[in-house]
This record gives C-alpha cells, structure tokens and sequence, in this order.
C-alpha cells in the first residue's frame, strides 16, 4: 500500500512559479515511476509529467516542457514538480500518483495509488 499527499498548490499570477510536492509512505514507493497529472473543471484528466524510479527518465506534455520539471527525492520519498512561467491554461487540481512498474506510463490507468490532489490557481 502506498499514500501520496500533494502540497504546494494555490493561487499565482500568471508568470509566476509553484513548487507541489509529493509525500509518499510505503515500501514500494521508490521502486516505482511516478507522475504528475491534472485536471481542469470540465475537462478530462492529463498527464503532466512523469518520472522513473531506475534511470530518472522523464516525461512532458508538450505544453509543459521547458517551463516545469519533474524530480524525485528516493531518500526522502518525495516527488516534485517545479512550475515555472506558470499560465491560466495551467489552471487544475494537481494530482501525484505512484505506478505499479518502474515505467515511464502516461496513461492513468497504469497508476495504481492517487493522492488526494492540490488546487493550482494561475491568475491573468
């Protein structure tokens, strides 16, 4: 079993920058890939970013690269997600989840455990 808890969300001009953060507990949370996703009101959810566990390959959506990173802590069981150039567009609940494989899935329903997820406000 593993548990997320997201923190880091809330409300931020548009250019400015937001780090969520990603706490996890369970044995296999550093064994796994990890990922960001979102979504906005009324619309479906996305993929943001994602991170393996065993060569910290990563994965963006096109409208993220270059302003948000992903990273992961093993030591301190912790995954983030460093937003910069932030948008309206990025507005969403921000969600982390843990894979059941050490891939690098886009797709959510390769993601077993979900955290509970944090709000990201980007104003214009």
């Amino acid at each position: 079993q593993v548990q997320l808890v997201e923190s880091g969300g809330g409300l931020v001009q548009a250019g400015g920058s937001l780090r969520l953060s990603c706490a996890a507990s369970g044995r296999t949370f550093s064994r796994n890939a990890m990922g960001w996703f979102r979504q906005a009101p009324g619309k479906e959810r996305e993929s943001v970013a994602v991170i393996t566990w065993s060569t910290a390959s990563t994965y963006y959506r096109d409208s993220v690269k270059g302003r948000f990173t992903i990273s992961r802590d093993n030591a301190k069981n912790t995954v983030y997600l460093q937003m910069t150039s932030l948008k309206p567009e990025d507005t969403a609940v921000y969600y982390c989840a843990a894979a059941s494989t050490d891939t690098l899935w886009v797709d959510s329903k390769q993601y077993r455990y979900w955290g509970q997820g944090t709000q990201v406000t980007v104003s214009s």
